[in-house]
């Protein structure tokens, strides 16, 4: 496979992903280690199609137990934050910040070997942050303590994504089918704490079952597969690049759904943070 075609096969997730704040939202008032146990389940299910029909199931026990565990704690780590920020922060600016992550994989993909950081890089990281802070100290209304610990989960959803996303690069000879039994391993460990820590509540509606189904198909399903061909076998700095439409994609469709009131700040911060990706992107095609 070219590298361009997986490039491009990656920015697919990203596309997905653009949904992920709008569903998340519709399975409320699910818990969010239930809900990652669900979607998890489904997207192993998706997995096991994938592995079938690439003919990669056979592989799958030669792979050693480390790998399985780095896959299952990068996509249990991000998604049980980003589930519990949306839950206590609202959806559109703890989105926001959550997808720093297209900046990040830009600057951390800096440090590999052959890479450096340049000034573009760093610019771009002040700008971005500058969105940020715009969430955090709440445009013209002040600083929202209630929603800090939102912005604190979603931040390290960022830190976990991106850096998940760069040490995947050393996997590359790991076969994307092995994603099937991270997601399987990350909904069995989901659901354990989920009964350990967490009261149970199953949706009411369509709408909410929708929802969890739409999730795990899409942004916590196929998006991984496509992602990690991206990731192990396209241009990664390029997918970081790509990827500064995610929280601009993303923040639109809350609007549209009426999930989220369009206001300066917020509109501001969308623009910052997606001018941030954009000028650490460009920093690294000159290079």
């Amino acid at each position: 496979m070219s590298s361009r075609k997986a490039t491009a096969i990656g920015f697919i997730a990203v596309l997905l992903w653009a949904f992920l704040a709008l569903f998340t939202v519709g399975t409320q008032p699910m818990p969010a280690l239930q809900l990652n146990a669900l979607c998890f389940a489904i997207g192993g299910l998706v997995g096991l199609i994938w592995a079938g029909a690439s003919g990669e199931f056979a592989s799958l026990h030669r792979i050693p137990l480390k790998v399985y565990a780095f896959g299952t704690l990068g996509l249990f780590g991000y998604h049980a934050l980003y589930f519990s920020a949306l839950r206590l922060a609202p959806a559109a600016e703890a989105g926001l910040i959550a997808y720093l992550w297209p900046l990040l994989i830009v600057l951390f993909s800096g440090l590999l070997p052959g890479e450096r950081l340049r000034a573009g890089h760093l610019a771009g990281a002040f700008v971005a942050f500058s969105g940020a802070a715009v969430i955090i100290l709440g445009g013209g209304e002040g600083f929202r303590s209630s929603a800090a610990p939102g912005y604190v989960l979603a931040f390290g959803c960022a830190l976990f994504w991106s850096g998940y996303s760069v040490l995947s690069r050393k996997l590359g000879d790991v076969p994307t089918a092995a994603v099937s039994v991270f997601c399987a391993a990350t909904a069995i460990l989901s659901f354990g704490l989920h009964k350990a820590f967490e009261t149970t509540v199953w949706p009411t509606d369509a709408l909410g079952w929708g929802s969890v189904l739409a999730l795990g198909l899409g942004p916590v399903g196929l998006a991984f597969y496509v992602w990690d061909i991206g990731v192990k076998k396209g241009d990664i700095q390029l997918l970081g690049t790509a990827s500064y439409a995610a929280p601009l994609l993303s923040t639109i469709i809350l609007v549209l759904a009426g999930v989220a009131t369009a206001s300066w700040s917020l509109a501001l911060s969308a623009i910052l943070i997606t001018a941030g990706a954009l000028l650490a992107a460009r920093a690294s095609i000159k290079t």
